[in-house]
């Protein structure tokens, strides 16, 4: 390994040889380094990083954990991890040494968020969001834990920050939405998409990702199997977001024909076409604002659609199947507090039962010597 100038005798240069993770020996050579202090810095975080050193800096670290990631995450999960750690984690933690981050450093950067503005305003981050800014760190320590030699994983003796859940839910009535559609009505494009989103409760990605195929309008319901995100300026198809994602939703007859009115007006669209090819996650951003500033009608996000579903008294058209993925996992926790209180209760009655046995035992034993005391 080395470093020196380049042939133009002002850029420096670094060439390494390594070894990969099969045992077989590598060359990599890297210029254009205006200083010789940062081609020195590149090959120490080269070498941390491909010899898995449990003293390499936590930026080290993250990058293995991506390289990680993105052979077994979708693109849009990594983006959405990749986004926060630049944002909200390297600044402050990437320079340090990753098996010597103390929880008192954690507690320190979870201050510093905890008391950040987001950009032009003067409003701090969600609980929620910040939760889950924790949970990446986290999870790359864990990483780090499990495959490279950190010690220990200092988040979780830190504690976590913010709130799994949000203390209240944003959601529209009915008749809010009528507001709001009637301010929109001059696109018949966002009234279908937006009435698809309220009345059926999918995500915007598998909103966008339908085609012609998904609608079986004899039956009125819609199936998702597939889920639409845009990144790097290219459409990607991508599977739902969890597996029990896959499912087939009731349609309302009125929602049913309006749809089916929408596609007899697009010219030359086949079954395995998007309906709403051209349309993305931002374009439905912009219509909400559009309609709802036009409408009077509260400002929420376009996912804040699917919270009715949690609260289904609120929906004109009440379906089992469209119960919300939140009430579903809070029936399950409960069931399983359940199991557990009954599990320490057969427990502990079985200790009780334990302490008869061996008392009744004792008393036999005492029988039996006393009579064996008495032939004697």
């Amino acid at each position: 390994m080395s470093v020196a100038k380049m042939k133009d005798g002002k850029r420096w240069y670094v060439f390494v040889r390594y070894k990969d993770w099969t045992g077989e020996t590598k060359q990599h050579k890297k210029e254009g380094f205006e200083r010789r202090a940062d081609a020195k810095a590149y090959e120490q975080t080269f070498l941390e990083q491909r010899t898995g050193s449990s003293s390499m800096s936590v930026a080290s670290l993250y990058t293995l954990y991506m390289e990680d990631c993105r052979t077994r995450l979708k693109p849009t999960t990594c983006a959405n991890k990749d986004f926060l750690f630049q944002r909200h984690v390297l600044p402050y933690l990437g320079k340090l040494q990753a098996d010597s981050v103390d929880a008192a450093q954690i507690r320190k950067w979870q201050n510093t968020l905890l008391s950040a503005k987001k950009d032009d305003s003067e409003q701090t981050y969600a609980p929620t969001y910040l939760k889950t800014v924790h949970n990446q760190v986290s999870a790359m320590f864990n990483f780090g834990v499990k495959y490279y030699g950190i010690k220990n994983n200092p988040c979780r003796k830190a504690g976590a920050m913010g709130k799994k859940n949000a203390d209240a839910m944003q959601f529209w009535t009915v008749d809010e939405f009528e507001r709001f559609l009637a301010c929109v009505s001059n696109k018949p494009q966002s009234v279908v998409m937006f009435s698809l989103l309220f009345w059926t409760g999918m995500r915007s990605g598998e909103l966008l990702a339908l085609t012609p195929a998904d609608f079986d309008f004899e039956n009125c319901t819609v199936s998702i199997s597939k889920n639409y995100a845009r990144q790097n300026k290219q459409d990607l198809i991508l599977p739902p977001k969890t597996p029990k994602s896959r499912r087939v939703i009731p349609l309302p007859s009125s929602l049913a024909d309006l749809v089916q009115q929408y596609l007899s007006m697009l010219y030359d669209m086949s079954e395995d076409d998007r309906i709403f090819s051209g349309s993305t996650k931002h374009l439905l951003v912009h219509e909400m604002n559009r309609g709802c500033a036009a409408s009077g009608v509260k400002r929420i996000r376009v996912h804040d659609l699917r919270h009715p579903y949690g609260k289904h008294t609120t929906k004109k058209y009440d379906c089992e199947k469209q119960k919300s993925q939140a009430t579903k996992k809070e029936l399950i926790a409960w069931g399983f507090c359940f199991y557990i209180l009954i599990f320490k209760e057969v427990m502990g009655l079985i200790g009780n039962l334990n302490t008869i046995v061996w008392e009744y035992i004792y008393l036999v034993d005492e029988q039996l010597y006393q009579l064996g005391s008495q032939s004697i």
